[in-house]
């Protein structure tokens, strides 16, 4: 009786954004439950599929090197993701022109055309094991936490954004879909669910908000309904759900009391990018300064223990001094809790490449360290105060020195993290996963250091 052939094995890379980190789980999804196998090195694969950032040009270069090194130490390379959908200004193929010897090139979310590509290249096993492959299928993230992506693509035009243009229009997921997902990640053990998107604000308005159903009642596609659905779901469990991309439209202020039951977190990340009127109507963003702090300080009226998180960019086309001590005003009256800022980097395809008065790259560095100054001595003043009070974490690691948790206060990978010392009891663990109540005894710009009650 000769062997059975050995099972086919796929490395992967995967770059850029949460949402790109969710189609990778999707692909990987797929390919284990076809019966194929992951390789944890490029000499253990038969074929390495590269997921690509291309936003941009620092993505665009870490993806063009991820796809030269696997090229050249295994040969066989699959590329999808954003740079695939990607041309270069003679209309070429921005990869194939660099890497002419990939074997297929998809753009994102385009998870039948990257599996055609394995199949084409790596025919798939004869009898696939469907049973191997969990409900929640194959995550990326650790067990305890996980992205929930409820929509692809965007219907803004900012300027400075070619998204649209890779990952198209807005297109939501149906409400009950995104329910039945939420609900298998609950039950494998996701203690944090993080929604994403483009424009979470924005669910169900390419579907005109048409009613789903979830459990046998009416919801419709709104995000006003879903993460009141998320909230009612985590509280069955006993877990978090913390929201990501929330443009500030009107809506969300009704989303606001549903954080003060501990589950639907009192946490908003919003990209606002500027504060002064003509900077964001040359970048085509909604909404401007002025309503913004308006809002924000409805927000924390509602919800006073909401932490904002938001982004900005310095040094935008035709920002002036004035222009950008508007935003430092800005910041110093929003007290914005979680901040990160960029220089302004042009993406080739963006229409803001072609606005008048660039700002010299010295100056957009030296606008956003000052940005980032002000912002570390605004985050400090804003952690203080927690010196002294309780507050529930999540752990996220542990070793003989302690652990290292979060707050509601703290997203995975972009804010700040609670450094807990080891109980003196030695009856009491703490294990990666679970919720504890800690005593915050410092803080500083960025983190806090408590110990468990």
């Amino acid at each position: 009786m000769s062997d059975s052939p050995a099972t086919p094995k796929v490395g992967f890379i995967s770059l850029g954004c949460p949402k790109a980190l969710v189609d990778s789980e999707q692909i990987l999804t797929q390919l284990r439950a076809e019966g194929y196998d992951t390789a944890k090195s490029y000499d253990g694969a038969d074929l390495v599929i590269v997921n690509t950032c291309g936003f941009i040009d620092a993505a665009v270069t870490e993806s063009l090197d991820a796809i030269g090194e696997a090229l050249n130490e295994n040969g066989k390379v699959i590329v999808t993701g954003c740079l695939g959908g990607k041309k270069d200004a003679s209309g070429q193929d921005v990869i194939r022109t660099v890497h002419p010897k990939v074997l297929a090139v998809t753009g994102p979310h385009a998870l039948a055309e990257v599996m055609d590509a394995v199949h084409l290249h790596l025919p798939k096993p004869h009898e696939p094991f469907i049973d191997l492959v969990p409900p929640q299928g194959i995550r990326l993230t650790p067990r305890h936490y996980a992205y929930l992506k409820i929509s692809e693509g965007c219907n803004h035009r900012c300027s400075f954004c070619i998204i649209p243009s890779m990952r198209g229009d807005l297109v939501s997921r149906p409400i009950a879909e995104v329910m039945l997902e939420a609900e298998n990640l609950f039950k494998a053990g996701v203690k944090e669910l993080l929604v994403i998107s483009q424009d979470t604000s924005a669910y169900g308005v390419d579907v005109k908000f048409r009613t789903g159903f979830w459990e046998g009642r009416p919801v419709r596609t709104h995000m006003t309904d879903l993460v009141a659905s998320l909230g009612a779901l985590a509280k069955q469990h006993g877990a978090w759900v913390r929201l990501h991309y929330v443009y500030p439209y009107p809506h969300v202020d009704e989303v606001i009391p549903l954080m003060n039951d501990g589950h639907v977190l009192p946490y908003l990340d919003v990209p606002l990018q500027h504060s002064h009127p003509d900077v964001l109507k040359r970048m085509k963003r909604p909404a401007n300064g002025e309503k913004n702090i308006e809002r924000i300080r409805a927000w924390r009226a509602a919800c006073p223990d909401i932490t904002i998180r938001s982004t900005f960019i310095a040094g935008f086309p035709g920002e002036t001094e004035e222009e950008f001590t508007h935003l430092l005003d800005f910041l110093k009256e929003a007290q914005i809790d979680r901040l990160g800022c960029f220089a302004y980097s042009p993406v080739e395809g963006a229409t803001a490449n072609v606005l008048a008065s660039p700002v010299p790259d010295e100056v957009r560095e030296e606008r956003r360290a000052r940005v980032m100054q002000l912002q570390e001595s605004i985050s400090r003043d804003r952690l203080q105060p927690k010196v002294g009070k309780t507050l529930r974490v999540l752990i996220d690691q542990v070793d003989r020195n302690g652990a290292t948790a979060r707050s509601s206060a703290d997203a995975p990978e972009i804010d700040g993290v609670v450094y807990v010392k080891l109980p003196y009891d030695p009856s009491i663990s703490l294990k990666v996963g679970e919720f504890v109540n800690v005593t915050i005894t410092a803080a500083d710009a960025h983190d806090l250091w408590g110990s468990v009650d």
